[in-house]
């Protein structure tokens, strides 16, 4: 009985070891349990932060690699094109004229425009020495050479005598003539072709001064060449007013705008492109005011822009039909498309396609009349803007914010004004892009490249109307340098100035 107790206790004992090393080894395990689960749930953390810190870098990388198909920026700012396949299937197409096409010689100059000739003749045959006989049936060859004279200008010195009145007991000069006091040392001729090298060729002032000295073999100031500027300015104050007051009254008008300095103040330079005409404004401002002020708030056109907000108020306040730039949302799309977020990139793709099929169906029947495929593309609109407003993808953070802005801004867009992209489907001969506004300001933007700007009131006026004056010739075919020429002879002579909108130049 001794034994059975006693191998009972030892047991038992034995029994409460093992449970006490049981205990020991959970608590261990449990410990280096909690331990891992801690590091795991650490681990997570850093993982959905790295995942967010990714997220965020590739699109900013997408936004970094915006180029002029996916963004506003202009061709230029790409630096790396993409190489386009040679049209010609049979291979690349050799430099110079291609076999078949016609000649296009240089129509030579008329009887009135000849100055001198020079005749040539033989004194005996060019291959045996024999005496040779004149022929005046065929007609001789011609060569026409044109070339600067030695000196390319005239200069002309006005006298005013002065005369002895017994009466008065003193000396009166004879009046000059108004044309010639308001010329002063550059006559219409040189002042407009000053104006001319200043802002169709974007010369500076040093260099314009430099031509004159070295090739015309006058010295003149920077200074006297501005007063001259400012001169041109002054003769075209007519032609820029009426144009200014007829804006308003156009069926349809493009704008744009771009940056200008002066004095290294911020600026903006608008034009405004209708079917006439051209007109430039430089304002301190790029908001809706400029918009009012020129436009006026009764404005019952059209108007072509692109999405920036100064158009969307303008739009808002006073009930203005826009046609948005469809250029611009193609980019801003394709953008879309290139985001890494995969619902983002998926939206995108489906939004541009759409797009490309409604830019198919007007291609396609370009040939037919217009009422016949309108309410085909009116279809297509209505399917495009539900589009981007109903299938848009979503995603809430954690901070109660939207993760995928750029879809949900593009939805938005659709939503308060995605219409205004579209007007061009029931006006027909409404341009769907704003090409022909970024168009006509792109030599503007050449000219401050070269010149920095300008730096006085004066400058800017003077940059308001010859660029005004530049473009509305090049609308219309005529020769921007004779319309400037006419205005200055006008404007010292005191006559009525040229009409932009009559003058056939």
């Amino acid at each position: 009985m001794n034994i059975v107790v006693r191998l009972l206790t030892n047991v038992i004992s034995a029994l409460k070891k093992e449970n006490a090393r049981i205990k020991h080894e959970l608590s261990r395990f449990s410990a280096r349990y909690k331990k891992s689960e801690e590091k795991i749930q650490l681990l997570s953390r850093d993982l959905i932060k790295q995942k967010e810190e990714v997220r965020l870098l590739m699109e900013k990388l997408a936004k970094l690699s915006k180029n002029s198909g996916t963004s506003s920026k202009p061709p230029s700012s790409d630096i790396v094109k993409p190489k386009r396949k040679p049209k010609d299937k049979g291979g690349k197409r050799g430099a110079g004229g291609q076999k078949g096409h016609p000649k296009h010689g240089r129509t030579p100059f008329a009887d009135s425009l000849i100055d001198s000739r020079v005749d040539h003749f033989l004194d005996a045959c060019s291959t045996c020495g024999s005496e040779v006989e004149l022929n005046l049936v065929l007609a001789p060859r011609v060569i026409q050479q044109a070339e600067i004279v030695s000196v390319p200008i005239q200069i002309e010195e006005q006298r005013a005598y002065a005369y002895w009145c017994p009466r008065c007991r003193k000396y009166h000069y004879a009046a000059f003539p108004p044309e010639v006091l308001a010329a002063g040392l550059f006559r219409a001729k040189l002042t407009a072709v000053v104006a001319y090298m200043k802002n169709v060729c974007h010369c500076s002032f040093s260099n314009i001064r430099r031509y004159i000295r070295d090739v015309l073999k006058l010295t003149v100031s920077r200074g006297y060449l501005s007063k001259l500027v400012s001169k041109v300015s002054r003769s075209l104050d007519f032609s820029y007013k009426e144009l200014l007051e007829r804006l308003p009254l156009s069926a349809v008008v493009n704008v744009d705008e771009t940056g200008h300095k002066e004095n290294g103040e911020r600026f903006w330079t608008w034009v405004f492109r209708t079917d006439l005409f051209v007109l430039f404004k430089i304002e301190k401002s790029r908001g809706s005011c400029v918009l009012v002020e020129t436009l006026g708030k009764e404005f019952n056109g059209l108007l072509g822009c692109d999405y920036f907000s100064a158009y969307r108020k303008y739009m808002k306040d006073f009930g203005v039909t826009l046609q948005f730039c469809l250029a611009h949302l193609i980019r801003d799309v394709k953008y879309l498309a290139a985001l890494p977020d995969t619902a983002t990139n998926e939206y995108g793709k489906g939004l541009l396609g759409m797009i490309k099929h409604m830019f198919k169906i007007i291609h396609d029947n370009q040939e037919q009349p217009f009422d016949g495929f309108t309410g085909r593309l009116t279809r297509v609109r209505e399917q495009i803007i539900e589009f981007a407003i109903n299938k848009v993808p979503s995603e809430i953070g954690e901070d109660g914010k939207e993760k995928k802005k750029e879809a949900y801004n593009m939805a938005k867009r659709f939503k308060d004004n995605g219409k205004a992209y579209f007007e061009f489907i029931t006006s027909p001969g409404i341009d769907p892009t704003n090409n022909i506004a970024e168009q006509a300001i792109r030599f503007v933007v050449i000219d401050r490249i070269v010149t920095q700007g300008t730096r006085s009131i004066k400058g800017r006026k003077a940059n308001e109307r010859l660029w005004t004056v530049i473009a509305t010739c090049r609308l219309r075919g005529q020769n921007a340098f004779n319309f400037i020429l006419k205005s200055v002879e006008a404007f010292f002579n005191g006559a009525q100035p040229p009409s932009l909108t009559f003058d056939s130049g």
